[in-house]
């Protein structure tokens, strides 16, 4: 398959024009921060290249990556183990993401300097159960902490979640890239110890040299690095 991925990079670089569809996978977090800038930056330059997104769970991008449903996709290293020799899949490293607290603004936690997962024990729970693995990872840190979370929320995305928090009826624990976004009467609180993960731009090795892929692997690294950095 990867050869005949080169055959497909070889025909457009012939071409010399960097048009038709690109089809990109992301999931939310990053999509909302990076993706509407990587767009709008690439549109002037390539007017004839048609930027596709699509909103999938890490797990679910790569799968769609692997089976040609999709041409690039963003993924972490929190939801998927990558082995150290990935044999179909290019990855360049575009972020790190560091795990917070989120509480009402006037929550007696909220001027805390930072907050492990045991200070959190008699709080109620807003998860984001988009994606299993988020949920279950959060799950499982407050488990590691000797405790079940209480949770009186189970939200489709960051807005169900947000309002809750907002509202004083829950506390969460998201990704900090979430605040490049950020939504009213939440405070923001460092978690205690660290949590990082890894954020990487995938795409089918075959097509490494695809003037599509990489004009957009390029931007969108740019654009992370104006964005985050």
């Amino acid at each position: 398959m990867v050869v005949l991925d080169e055959a497909r990079s070889e025909m457009a670089q012939l071409k010399r024009e960097i048009a038709g569809e690109l089809r990109v996978a992301a999931f939310p977090s990053i999509a909302s921060a990076v993706l509407p800038d990587t767009v709008k930056a690439l549109q002037p330059v390539f007017p004839r290249l048609e930027i596709v997104l699509e909103e999938m769970e890490p797990i679910d991008g790569l799968a769609a990556l692997r089976s040609w449903r999709t041409d690039i996709a963003l993924i972490d290293d929190l939801s998927i183990v990558l082995r150290k020799r990935e044999e179909s899949v290019g990855l360049v490293p575009l972020a790190e993401d560091v795990l917070h607290v989120v509480l009402a603004a006037d929550h007696a936690l909220s001027k805390k300097a930072s907050l492990s997962v045991a200070d959190l024990k008699h709080e109620t729970w807003a998860i984001d159960s988009t994606s299993s693995v988020f949920g279950d990872f959060i799950t499982n840190l407050c488990r590691r902490a000797g405790y079940e979370p209480r949770i009186n929320a189970k939200c489709r995305g960051f807005e169900m979640v947000g309002a809750m928090v907002a509202s004083a009826c829950s506390v969460s624990i998201v990704p900090g890239l979430r605040r490049t976004r950020p939504l009213a009467g939440i405070a923001w609180v460092k978690l205690r110890p660290e949590v990082r993960r890894k954020i990487y731009v995938a795409f089918r090795l075959g097509e490494r040299n695809h003037p599509a892929v990489k004009a957009f692997v390029e931007e969108i690294v740019r654009t992370t690095s104006r964005l985050l950095g």
